[in-house]
């Protein structure tokens, strides 16, 4: 007997009968070929732990051996794993103790399919004198994929967690933010003279002996450790000038982090990496040594860039590796004649760039955000003799408040991937709750760029065309736009403006004037007139105009006045962009000598000039007078520094600013 269509028994020839004299049914091919039969062979597995090892293919090269000059050319790929386990055993290498421990790729914790690659330190044999640490096996778990990370990171770091989105949400421990005033740079000869150091500077010196002390201390915990992961990867999308980084850390959550913030290599880039440009420790799960000379507290972060390495040391807080490579970037990229800005960048369809300067709550994210437009990046770039680069591989965007109508491309980049820092969610449900400030205020998420749809791949473009500098003037007295001169352009970006509103607990009180030179003094390696000479320079060379656009307040100061539609700012905005405003009238005003355009179509014109728009024409007067003295103020800290073999460009700055 056989089934047929309706499911009934039928005879067939040569059927016999099965047991117990039931029908014996059987399945036979159809015409058109298809079989219900999905019996297989059984697999060969002889253990669940044996069948597991068959879902995973051996990982093997992805692309093939590029011949190529010098010391890779015709190498074998087991040397050039060898190559590759040297140059990380070396950047794990002990500078006192004289060897440190036998580097195995791989994960301790899965058992090995064949003898584990051990590579010693290549220092002296070992003596009675030598430590524990030279005896055992530390695993390096290198370059490993977002989805091997999201397994370390939930099997072995509390606080893991996969959101409801995909993204993987993390803690940083007690530190939340960056500890500006721990961080440390060496002074050396290679620094004494090329970098800004004194009262206003962000570089807090230590000297050589300190570092070493604190890069022993932090060698000697990643040592310790079974497991480190260790990622290499590129700064700076232009390929004549980007940077090999190597980053060593203890944790799944940084090593995806980096992934996601640097330039992902391609495997052929990858077999070809050899040494890096800057090596980055960070044993930030251990504290430094507070009775360390030149240290404050049981954080540090320290950069020595003779021996172009950081360590970071009491501070789990991610986005200090982000910002100490960009300070990096401040460093070396002008030795090359290349400006280093932090600055957020976009394109328009006919190839005019724009560059976006602001500091935070001035909306530069925001505004550099337009789908009508491509983004280059969110926060770091490189002008060269070429163009534009952006120096990273991702994006971090604060979360607080978060909504998909607000900022819908950041909403949607929150996925599979994604590291999301110190946010609050359902611990059923997983879903993340953007308004709860239970951790932090400072809640963040890093993600490829390529998550952001109209992204630009590879994030290069031609020379900006418009370099806008963005201020939320909360006193009211800015205008919404201004045309700037050059001498205004470098005097603005050397100033670094914004006012931010006071805390409102005990009633309204007055803005804070908040001045950051070139909008980034936190991470700026040299002098700030060194960065404005060369931003003038390329601007002039290749015909960019500089803009000052006011996000804040009109009609009067926070409290009496209103915030600046944000409709209107981006019509503004727009006519940056196509080039309009620069055919506009312009009329200059008093104390700060903006020149402001008489109209922009889709603005309304009264608000152009600020006064108009203050019923009490006295206090108008009074603001902008306070205003321009804090400027005044704020930039006598420059006034001493001389650019150049005379004062020429320093006295054109300075008449630049209020005059009163």
């Amino acid at each position: 007997m056989a089934a047929n269509g309706n499911g009934r028994v039928s005879k067939t020839n040569g059927d016999t009968a099965g047991r117990n004299g039931l029908a014996k049914i059987q399945t036979q091919k159809r015409a058109n070929g298809v079989c219900h039969d999905d019996s297989t062979t059984p697999v060969k597995a002889q253990t669940i732990d044996e069948l597991h090892s068959l879902q995973k293919k051996k990982s093997a090269p992805t692309t093939p051996i590029i011949a190529m000059q010098g010391s890779f050319a015709a190498v074998s790929e087991d040397d050039r794993r060898k190559q590759q386990l040297q140059s990380i055993s070396a950047s794990l290498a002990s500078l006192t103790r004289e060897t440190g421990p036998k580097v195995v790729k791989g994960d301790p914790a899965r058992p090995p399919s064949e003898a584990p690659r051990v590579v010693a330190h290549p220092h002296v044999s070992p003596t009675i004198t030598v430590s524990d640490s030279a005896l055992k096996f530390t695993h390096v778990l290198y370059n490993l994929s977002p989805a091997e990370l999201y397994e370390q990171a939930i099997k072995y770091e509390k606080g893991s967690f996969i959101t409801s989105s995909g993204a993987l949400a993390t803690l940083s421990g007690a530190k939340t933010g960056r500890s500006p005033k721990d961080k440390r740079v060496v002074r050396d000869e290679t620094t004494e003279d090329d970098l800004w150091w004194g009262k206003g500077s962000p570089n807090i010196e230590m000297d050589e002996h300190t570092f070493l002390v604190n890069r022993e201390r932090a060698v000697d915990y990643l040592n310790s450790l079974e497991k480190v992961f260790v990622n290499d990867q590129f700064l700076n999308w232009d390929p004549e000038n980007r940077i090999k980084v190597r980053i060593v850390s203890a944790r799944a959550y940084h090593s995806l982090f980096m992934h996601n913030m640097c330039i992902r290599p391609t495997p052929e880039e990858l077999e070809n990496f050899g040494t890096p440009d800057f090596t980055i420790y960070n044993a930030g799960q251990f504290p430094c040594n507070r009775y360390t000379h030149y240290m404050t507290s049981s954080t540090s972060i320290d950069l020595n860039l003779a021996r172009r390495e950081m360590v970071i040391l009491g501070t789990q807080y991610a986005g200090e590796m982000k910002k100490g490579l960009f300070s990096v970037m401040h460093y070396l990229m002008p030795k090359r004649q290349i400006l280093s800005l932090h600055s957020g960048c976009n394109m328009g369809k006919d190839k005019d760039v724009a560059l976006f300067f602001g500091l935070s709550g001035t909306g530069k994210t925001t505004l550099s955000t337009d789908h009508n437009r491509y983004l280059i990046g969110d926060d770091e770039h490189c002008w060269s003799d070429t163009g534009v680069s952006n120096i990273e591989g991702g994006c971090y965007a604060k979360c607080i408040d978060l909504s998909r109508e607000k900022e819908p491309d950041i909403w949607n980049a929150i996925k599979f991937g994604t590291v999301l820092e110190n946010v609050v969610f359902d611990e059923h449900t997983r879903e993340v709750d953007y308004s709860d400030k239970s951790v932090t205020e400072n809640t963040r998420a890093a993600y490829p760029i390529e998550y952001i749809p109209n992204a630009k791949i590879p994030c290069v473009a031609p020379h900006p065309k418009n370099v806008i500098l963005l201020a939320c003037d909360a006193f009211g007295v800015l205008p919404p736009v201004s045309k700037l001169t050059l001498a205004q352009t470098m005097y603005h970006f050397i100033s670094g403006y914004t006012a931010l509103v006071a805390g409102t607990e005990e009633g309204i009180k007055e803005p804070q004037a908040t001045f950051s030179a070139c909008f980034g003094a936190a991470f700026i390696m040299l002098h700030p007139t060194k960065y404005a000479a060369m931003l003038a320079a390329k601007m002039q060379k290749h015909g960019a105009t500089g803009w000052l656009v006011n996000t804040g307040w009109s009609g009067g100061s926070y409290g009496s006045g209103s915030r600046i539609k944000l409709a209107y700012t981006r019509k503004i905005i727009d006519a940056i962009h196509s080039g309009s405003l620069l055919k506009a009238n312009y009329k200059k005003t008093e104390v700060f000598g903006l020149e402001i355009p008489t109209e922009v179509e889709g603005v309304p014109s009264e608000i152009l000039e600020p006064s108009n728009t203050w019923s009490d024409k006295k206090a108008y007067k009074e603001t902008l007078l306070k205003l321009g003295g804090l400027f005044k103020n704020n930039f006598e800290g420059f006034v001493a520094h001389k650019i150049g073999k005379d004062d020429k460009l320093t006295d054109e700055i300075l008449a630049a600013g209020p005059m009163f």
